[in-house]
């Protein structure tokens, strides 16, 4: 059987490097694919552009996103995997240190599955990424 995967949306290197070293922390061995803005994520998600050829139909399991990125925000993403008949029903964490109740509510609206606002000290992070795994990885059964 196939690893889980988990698709991190994240620009900042550094809260690349925080996320991987929470789920390594944590004992989360799952294959993570980083796409460092909205449009890798969604190439990624759609077997397109530098990931042309990959089969699309297997999908993460779960989506961590943040919403402030180049290219193309998290909302956009958000927006255009909840109008594609593939992707509707992919589930997404919304994972930002946007605390903006905007933000929160217009990731409801659009569909985000959840929404964590990460933690600045590294413990509450790994413990809020722990679980974020033991839910999104062990408990939840995707569509």
């Amino acid at each position: 059987m196939k690893s889980k995967v988990i698709l991190l949306a994240e620009d900042n290197p550094d809260d690349v490097k925080l996320t991987l070293r929470a789920l390594k922390k944590n004992n989360i061995l799952n294959e993570v694919v980083v796409a460092q803005d909205g449009v890798e994520a969604l190439e990624y998600l759609f077997g397109e552009g530098k990931y042309a050829g990959r089969d699309a139909t297997i999908r993460p399991q779960v989506v961590l996103l943040d919403l402030k990125m180049p290219k193309m925000d998290g909302l956009e993403v958000l927006q255009r995997l909840r109008s594609d008949k593939r992707t509707h029903l992919q589930p997404v964490v919304i994972l930002t240190t946007s605390s903006e109740d905007k933000d929160r509510i217009d990731s409801y609206k659009l569909g985000a599955n959840s929404y964590i606002c990460k933690p600045v000290d590294f413990n509450q992070f790994s413990a809020a990424v722990q679980q974020l795994g033991l839910y999104w990885l062990v408990l939840n059964e995707a569509p």
